[in-house]
């Protein structure tokens, strides 16, 4: 008899399996040095290190790509703003709402 394999995971599932890999891993890393494609790990030019955790630009990218900000109201792949000022960073509020969606 063959082996029938099920539909692929979505990578949000995968994430919650690898429960040692940071979801921000999904996105590519906007790091100017370490452009790491998604699901691999974000590394240090220079020496080639890899790093136990993503750049915090990858972060803030997975969150502004996932979650909405509960601090500034702006939909997933918005940027957070204040007072009408698209911030590079997100609120870290939103950071925690990424998370959240992952539980």
């Amino acid at each position: 008899m063959g082996h029938h394999q099920g539909a692929p995971m979505p990578a949000g599932l995968r994430h919650v399996f690898r429960s040692r890999v940071h979801p921000a891993r999904s996105v590519p890393c906007p790091n100017e040095h370490c452009h790491a494609r998604a699901h691999q790990s974000c590394t240090v030019r220079v020496n080639g290190r890899v790093l136990k955790q993503p750049h915090a630009s990858r972060i803030t990218l997975w969150a502004r790509t996932i979650a909405c900000c509960p601090a500034c109201q702006v939909e997933p792949g918005t940027p957070c703003h204040n007072n009408g000022r698209a911030l590079a960073d997100v609120h870290p509020r939103r950071i925690e709402e990424a998370k959240d969606t992952l539980v």
